[in-house]
């Protein structure tokens, strides 16, 4: 799977409403063929950051999202909410799916 997370630093006045102006990008990814997750989590440190964790099938549905309509748009629409460039960091894993984290295992019946 292509995992990919992204840190988005939105400007203050947009800050609380970056959920409701990311909803249509954010529904029509999650609804791509080959989109395994798109998920967006707000900063505890710092309001305006945004970190968008988010993983596609393979290269192709990777393609696919970068050659869409909706990721062609919000190119258009984000840009303008945001204090910089998006960060990014995108590699390539042998899996499909989330890992369990060996060192915090819940015991079973909790």
């Amino acid at each position: 799977m292509i995992f990919i997370t992204a840190k988005f630093r939105v400007r203050p006045e947009y800050a609380d409403a970056w959920p409701e102006i990311t909803r249509e990008f954010t529904e029509a990814t999650r609804g791509e063929p080959g989109c395994l997750w798109f998920d967006w989590s707000r900063s505890v440190d710092d309001p305006t950051e945004y970190v968008l964790v988010e993983a596609f099938r393979d290269d192709e549905a990777g393609a696919a999202h970068v050659g869409s309509d909706h990721f062609a748009q919000a190119r258009e629409t984000l840009p303008p909410h945001l204090v910089e460039t998006p960060r990014i960091v995108n590699t390539t894993l042998p899996q499909d799916d989330w890992s369990e984290l060996g060192e915090m295992t819940v015991p079973s019946g909790n």
